[in-house]
C-alpha cells in the first residue's frame, strides 16, 4: 500500500466533540483538555463556535475558554506554535472573531461551512447558498486583514441525510471556489456518516488530480456506521496527509437537549441513535497510524491518557478501543 509516512492531525474535541454532549461541559475542563491537547504535541485544535449560543448553550463561555487557553502559564511555551480555530457561520461570529482578534485573545482561524447539498446548507446557515458565498467573499479579507487565516469547509460529499446522494464533482468545484476567493484551508467532511471507503478512495483521487495542493486539503469523517478507520485508510492511499478527529470518538450535531433543557440545536437529529454517532476517534486513528509507520508528530501514550480523562469529563464510556486494549507491545508487533 502507498500511503504518506508523515501526517499533521487536528483535534477538534472542545468543539465539535463536545457540542454533542447532552450536559454542560465545564469551561475548566474544556481549557484543561486544550492544554493537554497541545502538550501532547497537537498544533491544530478546534476550541468553540462564536455563533449565538441560545440555540448551542454549550458555547456559553467561548470568551472565558479562548482567554483562559491563551493566558494559561501551562502552554505559553507553545501557544505561538498553536492554530486556534473557531467556527463563525454568519456575519456576527465573524466579527466578534475579529474583535477578538484585535484584543489579543481572539482565534488564529476561523471556518466558515457550505454543503453541496442546498437543504443541508440551508438548515445549518439559514442561508442560501448563493447568498452564503457572496457573505464569505466580503468577509475573507476582512479576516485576513485582521490577522486570521480562513478554512472553507465543503459537506455532504458523499450523500445528504436531507436529499439523499449527491454529486462529488460538484465539492471538487467548490473546493476550488473556496481557494478561489481567498481561503487559506479547505476541510473535506462527511458529517453523518454517508461516506463509503470506494467512494473516499475515488473523491480524494479526484480531488488530488483536479491539481490542488494537498497541504491545503483536511479530511474529517463521521463514523456513524462504524467506517471510519476503513475511510482513513482510504483517505491515506490516495495521498491525504491532514486529518482531523475528536477524542473518544464523540461529535455530531450540536446537541438540542442540555442540562435537561430543550434547546434549538440546528433542528431534529438525522441520527437514529444520537448516543452513538461521532467522529473518528483520536487514539485509535494515532495508534493505528503509529503501527502503520506513519508520523503523526504526537506523544502517543499522552493521547491515550488523555482520551481516559476525557471520559472522566462526559462521565460516559466512549467509543475509543485504544484506551481499553492499549498499543500493540513492541513483542508482538515486532516493530522496534
Amino acid at each position: 500500500m502507498n500511503y504518506p509516512k508523515r501526517v499533521t492531525i487536528g483535534d477538534i474535541t472542545v468543539r465539535d466533540g463536545f457540542q454533542h454532549e447532552e450536559k454542560f461541559i465545564p469551561t475548566e475542563a474544556k481549557i484543561w483538555l486544550a492544554e493537554e491537547l497541545i502538550l501532547a504535541g497537537f498544533r491544530h485544535i478546534e476550541v468553540t463556535n462564536l455563533g449565538n449560543p441560545k440555540g448551542m448553550p454549550q458555547f456559553k463561555d467561548a470568551d472565558e475558554v479562548l482567554k483562559g487557553i491563551r493566558s494559561s502559564k501551562k502552554i505559553a511555551h507553545l501557544i505561538d506554535k498553536v492554530s486556534l480555530t473557531c467556527i463563525t457561520i454568519r456575519e456576527k461570529a465573524v466579527e466578534r472573531a475579529i474583535e477578538a482578534r484585535k484584543e489579543g485573545w481572539g482565534p488564529d482561524r476561523i471556518l466558515f461551512m457550505v454543503s453541496t447539498s442546498e437543504s443541508h446548507h440551508k438548515t445549518n446557515s439559514g442561508l442560501s447558498l448563493a447568498d452564503y458565498w457572496k457573505m464569505v467573499e466580503k468577509w475573507i479579507p476582512l479576516a485576513h486583514d485582521a490577522g486570521l487565516k480562513v478554512n472553507g469547509t465543503v459537506s455532504t460529499i458523499w450523500g445528504c441525510p436531507i436529499e439523499g446522494p449527491t454529486d462529488m464533482n460538484k465539492a471538487i468545484e467548490f473546493t476550488k471556489h473556496w481557494l478561489d476567493i481567498g481561503a487559506n484551508d479547505v476541510e473535506h467532511a462527511d458529517h453523518d456518516g454517508s461516506a463509503s471507503p470506494d467512494r473516499v478512495y475515488k473523491y480524494y483521487s479526484m480531488l488530488l488530480d483536479s491539481g490542488v495542493r494537498v497541504e491545503k486539503q483536511i479530511v474529517h469523517f463521521h463514523t456513524t456506521r462504524g467506517w471510519g478507520l476503513a475511510n482513513v485508510l482510504a483517505a491515506l492511499q490516495a495521498g491525504m496527509v491532514n486529518y482531523e478527529s475528536s477524542m473518544g470518538g464523540i461529535g455530531g450535531q450540536p446537541a438540542n437537549f442540555v442540562d435537561g433543557v430543550p434547546v434549538t440545536g440546528t433542528g431534529k437529529y438525522y441520527y437514529k441513535d444520537p448516543n452513538i454517532v461521532g467522529l473518528v476517534s483520536t487514539e485509535d486513528m494515532v495508534v493505528m497510524m503509529d503501527e502503520m509507520g506513519i508520523d503523526t508528530q504526537l506523544d502517543i501514550d499522552k493521547v491515550l491518557e488523555i482520551g481516559g480523562m476525557v471520559e472522566r469529563i462526559t462521565g460516559r464510556r466512549l467509543r475509543s478501543e485504544s484506551i481499553r486494549n492499549g498499543r500493540i507491545p513492541k513483542s508482538l508487533s515486532g516493530r522496534k
